[in-house]
């Protein structure tokens, strides 16, 4: 546990296909139910402090435990972390995120006293803000201070609550306007 942050509470992994990630980790791993969403819907964007075209991306998320997975794709080459990570080291952990109800703008500003850079940030859709940050003497140890404002709180939980009762059926949850069918 981070003494300014407290738990850990995700790890997000950049992935070139996120169907064959979901696929692997609800059959081999038994990680699930994901819930998916094939365009997350990116509405503001900075790459290390400007404003930034808007990444296309895909993200699916489950619990293991208290510990929520998250996959990303992204679908285009607008600037990002993500893509950064991907051509660094290949397909991996990218992250470890910390949640919190209000106090993003203070983490930033403690970050950044810190010497910590403001790698990517934004914002998806009317959800809460999220920012990643990376550090000169850790560049391996990257970070995100993720926002559970305007009901993606609420959203984590619902996906928290699944994975507890989840008995390997309907592994992946499509969400969105886009919303297929059930995988089986």
């Amino acid at each position: 546990m981070s003494m300014l942050f407290g738990s850990a509470r995700q790890i997000g992994y950049v992935v070139h296909d996120i169907e064959k990630a979901m696929a692997h980790w609800s059959r081999t791993l038994a990680v699930g139910p994901w819930f998916y969403k094939e365009e997350v819907g990116t509405t503001e964007f900075t790459y290390y402090g400007k404003p930034s075209r808007l990444p296309r991306l895909s993200i699916a998320l489950a619990n293991s435990g208290d510990l929520q997975i998250e996959l990303i794709q992204q679908r285009d080459d607008a600037p990002s972390l993500y893509l950064d990570s991907l051509r660094r080291g290949g397909e991996g952990a990218q992250h470890l995120a910390y949640w919190t109800d209000d106090g993003l703008d203070k983490a930033v500003q403690h970050l950044l006293s810190m010497g910590y850079i403001e790698g990517h940030s934004g914002r998806m859709g009317m959800r809460g803000r999220f920012a990643y940050f990376v550090h000169p003497d850790l560049p391996s140890g990257m970070f995100e201070i993720s926002e559970m404002a305007g009901g993606k709180g609420e959203y984590f939980r619902e996906i928290r609550r699944a994975a507890e009762g989840w008995d390997g059926t309907n592994p992946i949850r499509r969400m969105g306007a886009t919303a297929a069918a059930p995988t089986p």
